[in-house]
């Protein structure tokens, strides 16, 4: 099997994928026609409410990052998963009669927009968790970087059925479709073979937040990561506010936004295939592709035409699910085992916590100065991320003559890792964390034995 899918040789991962697949076009459905009530059925193209709709979405990771973490590495994340996607089908499905009875409100759409926040806390952290149990510790990256690629095939096809499904049968029956959508995830998961996931460490303690802060905090290499995440989930990542008012700007409606999210993932999934290609992940590409979204971010907002804009949304989505698909890989591949879901939900509370500070003020300057220039922040956010990591780069000490020429400079990206809970260890050891065959493959340096 080719390299970019060598984790298809996984049965559980097969299984996984496509429920995932159908799952996510469901989603991008949805998330279009949120969007499109909010901005055209609730409010008269009012993109600061639409800001506010996704704070409020996006900011439960956030405050409750102190329990989904400690609940990914608690319980079994299967049955964490069956539990949230049971919750979010129904959700959809009373979006869904409300929206077809007419009786939805602003109000409402808020309280329903945070109750989807509230179950993708849970949700978020344990699904990115659950790839590594699925998967050898050689494949991790390989099947992040798949997953990215699910997602975006996705977004090819879901923003773009569902621009079409508003215009022919309606916002709420797109929630309704949404819903049955569930069913495949649902589906998948029951089928999954629990025999052959990977036995993992479990922290039994509540409170176990901190010491993922401190495993973070004392690496100077994912501090980078994350700060990174942050700024370009804060203020360039709102592309629901860019492109439905790059639309409305355009003269385009729903059909027209639907597309420009399509064209958005043709670019969204090559970065995530090629990222698949890589051995493994590395910090020096989030730093670069932080750079190169501020580029497009720029050319973007010159764009004068519909068509001229569509084209540099490829450019757009390439870097920036490159850097999103590195930085989940990197932090997933050089993690301590016994920490990884803590650790994950303080990614994702980084990259989806950051919406609530960024969105709205996205939202203002869309309205105030138009929406040129709210892309234009988002882009020089990508600069200001990529300036950090250089000064990291040059000032950490890992940047250092390459012993194979004398003119090629290489940097020392990974550590040694520790773990937090010593006592545990001695309990049980984790088998993939110490086997041989790990050590081969994972980009982790460890020190020599004596």
């Amino acid at each position: 099997m080719s390299a970019m899918f060598r984790s298809f040789a996984n049965i559980n991962y097969r299984i996984w994928f496509a429920g995932a697949l159908v799952s996510n076009i469901g989603g991008w459905m949805q998330a279009t026609a949120q969007d499109w009530v909010v901005l055209t059925e609730l409010t008269d193209n009012d993109a600061a409410a639409m800001g506010f709709t996704m704070a409020l979405q996006f900011g439960p990771p956030l405050v409750l990052v102190s329990v989904t973490g400690w609940v990914a590495d608690r319980f079994e994340r299967r049955r964490i998963l069956l539990a949230t996607q049971t919750a979010l089908l129904m959700l959809a499905i009373a979006v869904g009669v409300l929206l077809l009875n007419d009786v939805m409100t602003l109000p409402m759409m808020f309280g329903f927009a945070a109750a989807f926040g509230v179950v993708n806390a849970f949700d978020a952290p344990a699904r990115q968790a659950f790839v590594s149990d699925m998967v050898s510790a050689g494949d991790t990256s390989n099947a992040v970087a798949l997953n990215s690629a699910s997602f975006n095939l996705a977004r090819m096809i879901g923003p773009a059925v569902g621009g079409l499904l508003i215009v022919a049968i309606g916002s709420g029956w797109v929630f309704i479709a949404n819903a049955v959508t569930f069913l495949a995830m649902l589906v998948a998961l029951l089928m999954l073979r629990t025999g052959q996931l990977a036995p993992r460490l479990k922290n039994r303690r509540p409170g176990g937040l901190a010491e993922g802060f401190r495993y973070v905090w004392g690496r100077s290499d994912l501090r980078v990561v994350f700060v990174t995440v942050f700024l370009i989930g804060a203020f360039g990542m709102n592309f629901p506010i860019f492109a439905s008012t790059m639309a409305l700007e355009f003269g385009a409606g729903a059909d027209g936004y639907g597309v420009l999210s399509s064209v958005l993932a043709i670019g969204s999934l090559a970065g995530a295939l090629l990222a698949a290609r890589r051995d493994r992940a590395r910090v020096r590409v989030v730093i670069f592709a932080a750079g190169g979204f501020g580029v497009a971010a720029f050319v973007s907002a010159a764009m004068p035409t519909y068509i001229s804009y569509a084209v540099t949304l490829t450019f757009t989505g390439f870097t920036i699910v490159t850097l999103l698909t590195t930085a989940n890989g990197y932090v997933q591949m050089t993690t301590a085992p016994a920490l990884r879901g803590r650790v994950l939900a303080l990614y994702m509370a980084v990259i989806m916590g950051s919406t609530p500070i960024g969105a709205p003020i996205a939202g203002w300057v869309a309205d105030t100065f138009g929406p040129r220039s709210a892309i234009m922040l988002g882009g020089t956010a990508g600069f200001v991320a990529c300036a950090i990591g250089a000064i990291w780069v040059f000032t950490s000490g890992r940047l250092h003559r390459s012993e194979g020429s004398r003119f090629l400079m290489t940097l020392d990206e990974t550590r040694p890792l520790s773990i937090v809970d010593r006592d545990q260890l001695r309990e049980k050891a984790d088998p993939v964390e110490f086997s041989d065959e790990a050590a081969a493959t994972s980009p982790i340096r460890t020190a020599p034995r004596d």
